[in-house]
């Protein structure tokens, strides 16, 4: 099969594009680093058409670096646009092509907070924090985009593996390590977590599997973040994290960065499971953060005795 996969080179692209070779389909990459961007609608229409793709995934994004809560409707905005108007235009070229298959990347942790992991029927968040506010409004257009267009949504949980921001040199790592991230309240926040190599597997699974509508896609431990956090820190020889109340954690980072910290809820991957035939190579976050902190470790080794 002959795959277009927007965000080539981003976190889950990387993983998958070398995928999807192995698995024999011919794969065409678009990235702004490739020289296409995704609002550049006539671009876009340009190498979907010229690699004839049969299938095509979104996972174009562009997020900064360094994200502050406080400025996060700032620091997303060029993703919602790509989030709304790449994906307009992505499904216009794949449409003008002839592709079958179309799949895009959501989001696993933006429902209404709850008792509870959320299937894909539980809500999405009514009244978001205001920073959350326009990208969960992204998020929604992509869905309905999607939808219309007759393709899979796959709402992937917490990504790490390597170049997020959880990676041994990402910038949330960072901050764990100077111990700048406390548990707020009593760290109710349920994270589920999910590898970038189980995303671009979930993916893979999909392009041969016709399946549409909207799928969660994470690992099987869904963790509240004052159990995960401190046994991240210990991962990274890290002192433990400050405990601080919910109010403080709200000065310091705005509601955003609390509801982060305090609100959010985990998700159930079993519909996926059942019509993907999809399992994660790394059913809980500790394995797949000691998987990757231990590779990491080894490269500096290797990398410190050449």
């Amino acid at each position: 099969m002959r795959v277009a996969v927007a965000g080539a080179t981003g976190v889950i692209g990387q993983c998958l594009m070398p995928l999807l070779s192995q698995a024999g389909h011919e794969v065409t990459g678009l990235s702004r680093e490739q020289g296409t961007d995704l609002l550049d609608r006539e671009a876009v229409a340009r190498v979907v058409g010229q690699a004839g793709a049969d299938a095509v995934v979104h996972l174009a994004t562009a997020i900064p670096a360094q994200v502050s809560p406080k400025t996060l409707a700032r620091d997303y905005a060029l993703t919602n646009r790509l989030r709304t108007e790449g994906t307009a235009n992505l499904i216009n070229a794949a449409q003008v092509a002839g592709a079958t298959r179309i799949i895009v990347q959501g989001l696993a942790y933006a429902y209404q907070p709850a008792s509870g992991l959320a299937d894909e029927d539980a809500p999405l968040w009514h009244n978001p924090p205001s920073q959350f506010a326009p990208v969960l409004a992204a998020l929604i257009e992509l869905e309905r985009l999607t939808a219309q267009a007759g393709g899979l949504v796959l709402r992937f949980g917490h990504l790490y593996g390597p170049g997020s921001i959880y990676a041994a040199d990402g910038s949330f790592t960072a901050q764990v390590r100077a111990g700048k991230v406390p548990v707020a309240g009593q760290g109710g926040s349920v994270f589920s977590f999910t590898h970038a190599r189980d995303a671009a597997a979930a993916i893979a699974a999909a392009i041969e599997h016709p399946v549409t509508g909207v799928l969660n896609v994470a690992d099987d431990n869904p963790v509240p973040i004052g159990d995960w956090l401190p046994a991240f820190a210990a991962m990274l020889g890290a002192r433990p994290p400050r405990h601080v109340p919910a109010f403080m954690a709200r000065l310091a980072v705005g509601s955003w960065g609390a509801a982060f910290m305090t609100q959010l809820r985990g998700a159930s991957s079993a519909r996926a499971k059942q019509q993907l035939s999809w399992l994660p190579r790394y059913p809980s976050w500790c394995d797949g953060f000691s998987a990757e902190l231990s590779a990491n470790a080894a490269a500096s080794r290797v990398i410190q005795g050449s």
